[in-house]
């Protein structure tokens, strides 16, 4: 075992009366509310430059450090403050004898409270990212060593970090008759750890971009923007939403409390939703729901089928508002208490049509001030909307930790765009305008679904999605299921449904879905009834098969090469004429030869978007 240092003895006393204060910070603010303070009681101030005028003008008794060292400002100001008579009034013992006899001997002052703050180097660095020289000029020197020295000697000595702990400064001060108290003390040193710690992880990881050997250790600073309920789920205590890396959060809380799973939905939604945007020139919407979408779509024009069966048939639909309709009917059961992403500003009839259904939240860029006033009185005013900032980027790399370990790749910034339906691969070339555009929606929501996972879209929206399961054609099985359910609910038996008055909207949708299904025993038939005037016919396999024959021109999109042909075959049944697939498989002749058998246009990508 490394040797390590032995404790340097001192008196430790709880209340230590300030007298003395170096006070050298780049930010100003509350500095003149701060001297005028500092003035009232008579604090003996030492500073430097700027910071030392502002401070004369409150009235303050101020030394110039360069005065109190005997040593001025030196190469280009990079040294002020490293000197004995700094570091020693910061670092020094109270109470012990030695520390005093060499302080006394090279005329070293105790100082009581250090206030600093750093120059602002990520600014720098997002100001001249280019520029090396201008970036290693605002990395701070002396602020940090002042700030760790002070942190270290808590003991005795304050060390106040940010503008916003001034006012508690003035409270301790006011409160103790001139004195901080040691457990004051000992948080501020906390604060001011956590505050160099990444300092240095931005200097760092800035430092990593710019050099050919990267070293093997990385930091990434989380700051703790807002504390949370809890985690996942309610024992999992503290939980709280962080910013990375000194960059602000990617959106604004403009009204509620998100939760984790919300903030986590709401993050992967908006990522999908922008993306879409960007890829096919059209607003786009997601409706998601443990980090998954049940529902991603595009503003295509609805039709008067779609807006009957959508129950949108008596509603105003703009470009947004039809994006959101598509998203939230792609699997309405299973969208039931989502979260919702919108690419583009919320309009009012958007709002209008959001307001129906059972939701906790949104994220979006904007929102018009009338569609914000109907948000925020949905759910008896908890409905929670975040508003996304659309010039945000994520950082290229991310980090994660599971079980004890860390994990870091590059983050997933392929943009699926119609450059990856080039390669068609089967006999048949044919891709139609709304065929590329059914294939973009389901390359991108398959993207920020859970793997593995397959998507069948058509008509610019997904028809059902078939997330995390450990065999593909399960998941081709799970999401046909889905299709073959949104299909149905355009039967005319399904649209004619006789329901009571004052059934929910939600309980109609559930409704309708288990009509479908049919699986009912005899008590949940008994339920069931209860939503009707009278007992519907049955809806038989036969009228289903019937049915669902004429489902035609949908899309099916993989997260990962199709390993056999059963995929193909069962995606055949739901009227599969598209495919997007990376390939890569020992098996894609196989899986051509099964797309031309059923007519089928096949692209492969050449990109794996697994998601976990």
């Amino acid at each position: 075992m490394a040797h390590t240092l032995t404790a340097v003895t001192g008196e430790v006393a709880d209340k230590v009366k300030v007298e003395t204060a170096l006070v050298s910070v780049f930010d100003k603010t509350g500095l003149s509310d701060l001297g005028k303070f500092l003035a009232e009681r008579k604090v003996h101030v030492l500073s430097t430059g700027g910071t030392a005028s502002k401070l004369r003008e409150c009235g303050c008794t101020v030394q110039d450090v360069a005065d109190y060292t005997g040593s001025p400002e030196i190469l280009d100001g990079r040294v002020k403050t490293l000197h004995p008579k700094v570091h020693g009034g910061i670092l020094a013992a109270r109470g012990n004898e030695k520390h005093k006899t060499e302080m006394d001997k090279h005329g070293i002052r105790p100082i009581d409270v250090v206030i600093v703050n750093l120059y602002p180097f990520s600014d720098a660095v997002a100001k001249n990212p280019d520029d090396f020289a201008h970036c290693i000029e605002n990395i701070d020197i002396g602020g940090p060593a002042m700030i760790r020295a002070s942190a270290k000697n808590n003991a005795s000595v304050a060390i106040v970090s940010s503008p916003g702990q001034y006012a508690q400064l003035v409270e301790q001060i006011n409160g103790n008759e001139g004195c901080t108290t040691l457990a004051f003390r000992k948080n501020l040193a906390a604060a001011a750890y956590a505050l160099t710690s990444a300092y240095d992880s931005s200097v760092s990881q800035w430092m990593a971009g710019q050099v050919e050997e990267p070293p093997a250790t990385r930091t990434v600073a989380f700051h703790i923007e807002r504390p949370l309920k809890y985690g996942c789920n309610p024992h999992q205590l503290p939980a709280g939403l962080c910013s990375v890396g000194g960059s602000k959060l990617p959106f604004e809380v403009m009204w509620g409390t998100p939760g984790y799973i919300n903030l986590l939905d709401a993050v992967n939604a908006w990522q999908l939703v922008r993306e879409l945007a960007q890829a096919t020139g059209k607003p786009a919407a997601a409706s998601f729901k443990h980090v998954s979408p049940a529902g991603a779509a595009i503003g295509v024009e609805l039709s008067d089928e779609e807006k009957t069966v959508y129950a949108v048939a008596d509603k105003e639909l703009t470009p947004v508002a039809a994006a959101y309709v598509r998203a939230r009917n792609a699997d309405p059961m299973c969208s039931f208490g989502d979260f919702v992403a919108v690419s583009d500003t919320i309009d009012e009839a958007t709002a209008k049509i959001l307001k129906a259904e059972v939701s906790d939240g949104i994220i979006a860029p904007g929102f018009e001030p009338e569609a914000l006033e109907i948000l925020k009185n949905k759910k008896g005013g908890k409905f929670i909307i975040l508003q996304a900032d659309k010039n945000f980027q994520p950082p290229d790399m991310e980090y994660r930790m599971a079980g004890g370990l860390g994990f870091m790749q590059r983050r997933n910034d392929k943009l699926c765009d119609a450059q990856c339906l080039k390669n068609v691969v089967t006999a048949s070339k044919e891709v139609s305008e709304q065929a590329q555009l059914d294939m973009i929606v389901g390359m991108i929501a398959i993207k920020y679904t859970q793997s593995n996972s397959v998507g069948y879209a058509k008509n610019g929206m997904m028809v059902g999605v078939g997330a995390g399961q450990q065999s593909r054609v399960d998941c081709v099985k799970l999401a046909g299921r889905k299709v073959a359910t949104w299909r149905l609910r355009f039967h005319p038996d399904v649209q004619g449904l006789q329901f009571r008055d004052g059934v929910k909207r939600q309980d109609k949708v559930n409704a309708r879905v288990r009509y479908i299904e049919g699986d009912m025993d005899a008590a949940e038939y008994t339920q069931w009834l209860e939503n009707f005037t009278d007992a519907p016919a049955p809806l038989t396999q036969e009228k289903k098969d019937e049915f669902l024959k004429g489902l035609d021109g949908v899309t099916i999109a993989s997260d990962a090469f199709f390993p056999f042909r059963d995929s193909i075959d069962h995606a055949q049944k739901m009227g599969v004429k598209f495919v997007a697939q990376p390939g890569g498989s020992t098996q894609d002749q196989v899986v051509i030869e099964a797309c031309d058998t059923y007519g089928m246009t096949m692209c492969f990508t050449d990109v794996r978007l697994f998601h976990h």
